[in-house]
């Protein structure tokens, strides 16, 4: 159960054990949750995201590291840099498991140290290292060095040159290949000089009822085995998350050259089916996973041949590939394991490459600004500037920061070509086509993220339910509602969010109280806690300035009808939508819950 919270000072290298509040972790369970409760008591309005008295926590679930399925994630939780608002992301492997396992839940992160340190975490220690000898070094030989250093079998989660530099599209690796990304996190660890965290345990995660838990646990696993998506032999397990690649172009919502149509004819080069029958090499897993979606990928012959390690996800894939306009599937491949190497968010990195790729073939970017030809479809380009991105050099500092700060520096009317929202690139859906993803992006309180409501399982996927994309109607903005509610309740619990292709909401619930012990806890608690949790989000980025003006989507999903494909000719009715999300939510017109909203929720 959840309880134990590890403070670290990295000013005064020192550290303190808390114990969590009951009450708080049955309002907020853990993992994003928790992490947002932590953060708004705590990060002032106003507060510098680089600045020392910003935090960064790290946390578990109740559910991380037990006998549940997929429950070897954690969440990292912030002020953005990118945005200016809070900040969540969500990483798996095995890291998370074994932080609980050296008895500690929770790390919260303040202050900035004199020099580069890392923190090196077992049962019954705490230690402040030097990580001098590793600033400056690439991802894979940081993880074998540092456990050199400390046990080969603990595991380690770090920044990479990436967050040293500071650049808004860092992440946080954990064990060489897994990503806490988007928003910048890497960089807000950078700006701590803090370049890893270790962890190697022995202790017993504890749960209150192991009958129970088994009992529920057991159902979630028949449910995971019976639906086509998630079962073995099932979608995921034999393609992976490209396997959305061929299905998203035939809906006709991939978004190809900068979202300039939703349409890709070469989808299929880079499909999960095309991977399965060139580069993949093995199925990877996360803790406790029955879906083993991830891939080992190697190149064996051409100019990238050597290149292996995980995983060519869907979004990144559909950001060096669909976004740029590229269709070799080996160039694909460097560009992901630069990111790994580096430490760079994919998603963001591809995206703010298609856009400078749509801003110089239309004259507002040239070659003296660049330095060479940035073309759609030019793989060795996108590559080069990959690199050039995650080094922070050449034009690759102008766009390290990603396309809206890219776009403030360049200027010349680049701003509307940057898919973004609130400051955080759009992933993998053009909205034009799917009208639930697209008001879920508007009102995500991290930005452009679709992980925050994933109403494409519904409105593509047709897993757990099948809706018709282009509805816009009340119903399609219950079902964002709930799609967002059940998110951010699963984000704390803390599970994989694909498992909400198969398991249901009741499950959850029942796997909680087993883990617990709490009485009377059921389904409505459980969706009543993840609507308290994105109140609570919201209410942190008013603070901020957030409103109305902040949920909104880039002018060409709201302007420029889609050319092709089955949307053909849509536009996304985003401010209709709007109006019906705010009033549902019970939140005013700039779009904060209201007084009798927060009321409600007990904030």
């Amino acid at each position: 159960m959840l309880g134990k919270l590890l403070r670290i000072d990295l000013t005064s290298e020192s550290f303190k054990e808390e114990e969590i509040d009951k009450e708080t972790c049955r309002k907020f369970l853990g993992g994003r949750g928790l992490g947002a409760k932590i953060l708004y008591d705590e990060v002032p309005a106003g507060t510098d995201p680089f600045s020392g008295e910003n935090i960064v926590v790290i946390a578990t679930g109740p559910l991380t590291g037990t006998k549940t399925p997929s429950s070897g994630r954690h969440f990292v939780v912030s002020k953005s840099p990118a945005t200016g608002g809070m900040t969540f992301s969500s990483s798996g492997g095995t890291w998370a498991a074994e932080l609980r396992k050296t008895g500690h839940d929770v790390i919260v992160i303040k202050g900035k140290a004199g020099k580069p340190l890392y923190l090196w975490i077992s049962d019954g220690v705490v230690e402040f290292r030097d990580a001098s000898k590793f600033w400056g070094k690439r991802v894979i030989e940081v993880d074998d060095g540092i456990r050199a250093d400390t046990d080969e079998e603990a595991k380690v989660l770090q920044i990479g040159i990436a967050g040293e530099k500071k650049s808004y599209t860092a992440a946080i690796m954990n064990e060489k290949y897994r990503a806490a990304g988007r928003t910048g996190l890497g960089a807000v660890l950078g700006s701590k000089n803090l370049k890893a965290i270790v962890v190697k345990g022995t202790k017993e995660v504890k749960v209150a009822n192991s009958v129970a838990l088994r009992r529920a646990a057991d159902k979630a696993m028949k449910m995971i085995s019976e639906n086509a998506v998630t079962k073995e032999e099932g979608a995921l397990y034999n393609l992976g998350t490209a396997v959305l690649t061929n299905i998203m172009n035939a809906a006709g919502i991939y978004p190809t050259r900068n979202f300039q149509t939703g349409v890709f004819a070469d989808a299929e080069k880079i499909s999960g089916e095309r991977m399965a029958g060139t580069i993949f090499v093995k199925r990877t897993a996360c803790y406790e996973c029955p879906m083993e979606c991830g891939r080992w990928i190697k190149i064996d012959k051409g100019k990238y041949a050597g290149i292996e390690g995980e995983s060519l996800e869907y979004e990144t894939s559909w950001a060096f590939g669909g976004q740029c306009g590229v269709s070799e599937l080996d160039a694909l491949a460097k560009a992901n394991y630069v990111c790994n190497e580096y430490g760079v968010d994919t998603i963001s990195c591809g995206n703010t490459i298609g856009f400078a790729m749509e801003l110089f073939e239309r004259g507002i970017l040239t070659k003296d600004d660049v330095g060479f030809e940035l073309k759609f479809g030019d793989a060795d380009a996108m590559v080069r500037m990959t690199e050039l991105i995650a080094k922070r050099e050449g034009f690759g500092d102008v766009l390290a920061d990603g396309t809206a700060k890219a776009a403030e520096r360049i200027g010349k009317g680049s701003e509307y070509y940057a898919m973004q929202v609130k400051g955080l690139e759009l992933p993998a859906y053009d909205s034009r086509g799917a009208m639930g993803i697209g008001l879920n992006f508007a009102t995500a309180n991290r930005g452009g993220c679709h992980v925050s409501g994933y109403t494409i399982a519904a409105e593509a996927v047709g897993s757990p339910l099948k809706v018709d994309p282009l509805d816009a109607s009340e119903d399609k903005v219950d079902l964002t509602i709930l799609f967002q509610d059940f998110t951010a309740a699963v984000d704390s619990a803390v599970n994989c969010l694909f498992l909400t292709f198969a398991v249901g909401a009741e499950v959850w619930a029942e796997m909680i109280a087993g883990v617990t012990g709490w009485d009377g806890y059921d389904v409505g608690e459980f969706l009543k806690t993840g609507e308290r949790i994105y109140a609570l989000e919201r209410m942190f980025n008013k603070r901020e300035g957030f409103g109305r003006k902040d949920d909104t989507l880039p002018e060409r999903m709201l302007k420029e009808p889609m050319p092709d494909g089955p949307a053909k000719g849509k536009v996304h009715p985003l401010e209709e939508m709007l109006k019906v999300y705010y009033e549902k939510r019970g939140y005013d017109e700039e779009g904060h819950p209201t007084a009798e909203k927060l009321s409600e929720l007990g904030l």
